[in-house]
């Protein structure tokens, strides 16, 4: 039975995520500019990044049977959250977010024994592949953007984290989540329709973790 990590680790790793989600919301609202320095709309975002910043922290010292890959899960978690809530308020998702995280992926592929340098190498540029040509695919047959240029990017630092194997994983709970947003809204009574906008950084985000924390589905 693997070894689990003392309970001052994960409390440790909680109580670091409730202090550093707050953070990550006045960051992500301020990242744009003087423009979003305007009063919050939805004030009640801090909170809930502390939640999932704390949630995260837990989930890595319970799931990870040493420090240092708790520590690099939780880090992970928090810096996926940083991009969602950035993408989730301004619909965009910056280079100097997504570039660090694509090379932090291949650095704990070099520093972890769960993955290869040349799987992670091989997974970023799938990650970046896939999401360009469906991007590309969609413009010619709609004549009109269904990605943002973040999109593939964001996939690529992913699947340096994941591997080439972990991205159907990925787009598969991005998938889940974005249609549950929808039959969400749905049920609601709200008009849904093609041309809604759809953060589609946050549900690649959080499949991402999942990913990363869970496995591929079926491996």
């Amino acid at each position: 039975m693997a070894p689990h990590l003392s309970p001052v680790i994960v409390a440790g790793l909680g109580l670091a995520g409730l202090a550093a989600g707050p953070a990550l919301a006045s960051l992500a609202r301020r990242l744009p500019g003087d423009a979003s320095r305007r009063p919050d709309p939805f004030p009640g975002r801090h909170a809930l990044a502390a939640a999932v910043a704390g949630g995260v922290g837990v989930a890595a010292g319970l799931l990870e049977t040493s420090w240092g890959a708790a520590l690099l899960t939780a880090l992970l978690g928090w810096h996926l959250l940083l991009i969602a809530l950035v993408d989730g308020k301004h619909y965009w998702l910056p280079d100097r977010l997504t570039l660090p995280l694509l090379a932090a992926g291949i650095a704990a592929a070099a520093a972890l024994d769960r993955l290869g340098i040349v799987e992670a190498l091989i997974g970023a540029v799938a990650g970046f592949a896939v999401l360009w040509l469906l991007a590309w695919v969609y413009r010619k047959v709609r004549g009109r953007e269904g990605l943002g240029g973040g999109d593939p990017v964001l996939l690529a630092a992913i699947g340096a984290w994941t591997g080439w194997t972990g991205l159907p994983g990925v787009l598969l709970w991005a998938a889940l989540a974005g249609l549950s947003v929808v039959a969400g809204r749905a049920a609601a009574g709200r008009r849904v329709s093609g041309a809604d906008r759809l953060p589609f950084g946050v549900f690649l985000a959080l499949g991402g973790w999942l990913t990363w924390v869970f496995g591929p589905p079926g491996l």
